[in-house]
């Protein structure tokens, strides 16, 4: 699957992923094809994990969205954004919204990681949307992510070094996560609480 991760530290923020794709039991390393895990969409940075299919079609179905559409910069303005986008991944990309016969709502099947300079948030499935203060890990290598960069925050300086610790940590002990580490760094608006 992947690692990506997500943490600020004072007024920076940091998005990193690893490099590797796999289909099944192969694996596309670093060099072999030109993976983004992450892209930009209206001044913010998306992460995704799961099938590769969901970048083209995330990248796709935001940039579709109309500017006034595409609010990302606080908890309910990226669910109205996503509750917007969900009819489209069906109608128009031909998303399978069932995942179980017992699910409670018609799933958008992605979990992502969105920074931007009002903060870092989180979207799972069912369009439930999460803020984080410190930092955030998604993927198969999420819980080695979060220890080490659970290990790390206090001690680091800055946002990007708690991200690649978080990400090395997925790759060192995930078998669907390898380097090298991308991210990526900019400055937030608001620091996070100690």
């Amino acid at each position: 699957m992947s690692t990506v991760v997500v943490a600020r530290k004072g007024a920076q923020l940091a998005i990193a992923s690893d490099s590797l794709v796999t289909f099944g039991e192969t694996r596309l390393p670093h060099g072999y094809e030109a993976n983004a895990k992450m892209f930009t969409v209206g001044g913010s940075w998306i992460g995704a994990v799961g099938t590769t299919a969901h970048m083209p079609v995330l990248r796709q179905a935001l940039g579709t969205l109309a500017p006034e559409e595409l609010q990302l910069g606080s908890r309910d303005a990226i669910f109205d954004t996503f509750l917007r986008l969900h009819p489209r991944l069906k109608d128009k990309f031909f998303l399978n919204s069932k995942e179980h016969d017992s699910d409670p709502y018609e799933s958008s099947q992605f979990s992502i990681l969105i920074a931007n300079v009002h903060g870092i948030f989180g979207v799972e499935s069912y369009r439930e949307v999460f803020e984080f203060e410190r930092f955030w890990a998604i993927g198969s290598g999420r819980r080695f992510a979060l220890g080490a960069m659970h290990a790390t925050y206090v001690k680091a300086k800055t946002a990007r070094e708690v991200a690649e610790a978080g990400v090395l940590g997925g790759c060192e002990f995930d078998t669907s996560s390898a380097g090298p580490v991308r991210v990526h760094t900019f400055k937030c608006l608001m620091k996070e609480t100690t």
